[in-house]
């Protein structure tokens, strides 16, 4: 399966996530993303960052993180995974070895149901050896 088909299919399709994008997990380089999705090299840099922060708390919960010029406060952040909110909207985002998958819900969204989907295909990924 391509890049882009993970997005179109195992991220957005079910419908709890309304835009995606994977990339390496350093955050460089974009792999597939949704059409009008703008996540820029310094907001991946800044989430791949986020995982190898020992720091506590870590940056992102104190400082939050910005998503298409965006900010969004972070409400969990561990050395693999990330949610972050702004109003009702969010941003959740997982790391497997190789890959960065950050996935935004709409406000009729729920961040616990489109993290699963995220961490899904991360696991996935992770167990394909990306």
């Amino acid at each position: 399966m391509s890049w882009q088909a993970y997005i179109d299919t195992s991220l957005v399709g079910p419908g709890n996530i309304d835009k995606a994008v994977i990339c390496d997990s350093a955050g460089s380089a974009i792999w597939a993303s949704s059409a009008g999705f703008t996540v820029s090299d310094a907001e991946r840099k800044a989430i791949a960052d986020s995982f190898n922060d020992r720091s506590e708390p870590k940056g992102v919960i104190a400082n939050g993180i910005k998503i298409s010029g965006e900010k969004y406060m972070t409400i969990e952040a561990s050395d693999d995974a990330l949610k972050a909110k702004k109003g009702k909207e969010g941003i959740v985002a997982y790391k497997t070895t190789q890959a960065l998958l950050i996935g935004h819900h709409n406000a009729d969204g729920q961040t616990t149901v489109a993290f699963n989907d995220v961490a899904t295909l991360g696991e996935y990924l992770k167990k394909m050896g990306y």
